[in-house]
């Protein structure tokens, strides 16, 4: 994997992830975990938060329940989290930085779509209030046989509604987990974040800190005309 493999391309459809790279919403999964936590009276374990991180929401459940030593508790816990994380979004949706610029600017000349972990509902309700969810022609979620990330299913299926093939498509993804979907599906990878060490840089072929990175934006003023 290298930078060269998109800074020299010019993708045909952009795909991206919502939580974490649109959305600043890993604020409020960190908060609707603890207050779930609280609700039921446990403790978080030590690194609990970048374990769950890009999970599925009832994988995050689960794993909560194993990790506290209460199985029991599975669909409670998990529900606890869906309704907690639902109202702080509700409450208080923010998009990351350079997020709402590009996506513009990109729809303008390339289909975009949304592949997610999250609920439909939180996806679309997420985007609209941000005034984004018309620049997308699709949202692609795990439902009805579409597997979670780090599945391939959502990436495989957003570039299929795109009209394009997986390797022509660009993921853009803040999680490994997510990172891990998009190359099984086989697109490109642009990393949102801080480079990881060793091997798990690897899961994108570049990384910037941000949307609104000086590389990137000119990255997409030569190749995608934006």
């Amino acid at each position: 994997m290298t930078a060269h493999r998109i800074l020299s391309w010019s993708p045909a459809a952009i795909v991206f992830d919502c939580d974490g790279t649109l959305m600043d919403t890993e604020q409020h999964w960190q908060e609707a975990r603890n207050i779930t936590f609280r609700a039921f009276g446990l403790k978080p374990p030590a690194g609990f938060a970048d374990r769950a991180k890009g999970m599925h929401y009832t994988e995050c459940g689960a794993l909560m329940a194993e990790e506290t030593g209460k199985p029991d508790l599975v669909e409670n816990l998990t529900g606890t989290l869906l309704d907690t994380f639902t109202a702080l979004v509700e409450r208080d949706p923010v998009t990351m930085p350079g997020a709402a610029s590009l996506v513009r600017r990109a729809a303008r000349h390339l289909p975009l779509a949304v592949a997610s972990n999250c609920p439909r509902e939180v996806v679309e309700s997420c985007l609209d209030r941000a005034g984004l969810l018309g620049c997308f022609g699709h949202v692609v979620v795990a439902e009805e046989g579409v597997r979670p990330k780090p599945q391939p299913d959502v990436y495989r299926v957003a570039a299929r509604l795109c009209g394009v093939p997986p390797e022509e498509a660009l993921a853009v993804e803040d999680s490994l987990t997510g990172m891990e979907s998009a190359r099984r599906a086989g697109l490109r990878v642009l990393g949102i974040g801080p480079r990881p060490p060793g091997r798990e840089a690897e899961k994108a072929d570049l990384w910037v800190a941000h949307l609104a990175d000086g590389e990137l934006l000119a990255w997409a003023r030569s190749r995608i005309g934006v």
